[in-house]
């Protein structure tokens, strides 16, 4: 199997359970080892009373687009620590997507940048992610 094939089955095996991403209405645009990308529109309901996407919802994309990345060797890998820069505000109708890069990986622990752009390529936010891995993995090979 190649990298790419175990990110995507990773993917797909994690996407059957993930029903906090699908609840938000997230689509797994790409995936491949150390690396995903993920897509949703900003729906009434996902902003505060600013009229803006509520940062917790741009946090959750961020957070999911980093999870597939992290997990895409099979390997069962969770969140350690997080952080997020907002730089610009998404709003209603924006199409958010979350591209997740690995930028380490030492041993159990890795390490993740993601950009969160609008359709327009405006950046919105800057989310790093430092992930630990688990025993267990996400489908039997």
């Amino acid at each position: 199997m190649t990298p790419k094939e175990r990110a995507e089955k990773s993917a797909e095996a994690m996407w059957k359970g993930d029903r906090a991403s699908q609840w938000f209405g997230m689509e797994i645009v790409e995936v491949d080892e150390g690396r995903a990308v993920m897509r949703m529109t900003v729906a009434p309901e996902h902003c505060n009373g600013h009229g803006m996407c509520h940062g917790g919802v741009t946090f959750t994309l961020a957070d999911s687009a980093f999870a597939f990345a992290c997990n895409s060797r099979n390997q069962s890998t969770v969140a350690q620590h997080n952080v997020i820069s907002y730089l610009a505000p998404g709003m209603q109708g924006d199409v958010l997507t979350a591209e997740a890069e690995e930028t380490d990986l030492s041993g159990r622990s890795g390490i993740y940048d993601v950009t969160v752009t609008n359709q327009d390529g405006r950046k919105i936010a800057e989310f790093r992610g430092f992930s630990r891995t688990i025993s267990g993995t996400l489908f039997d090979e």
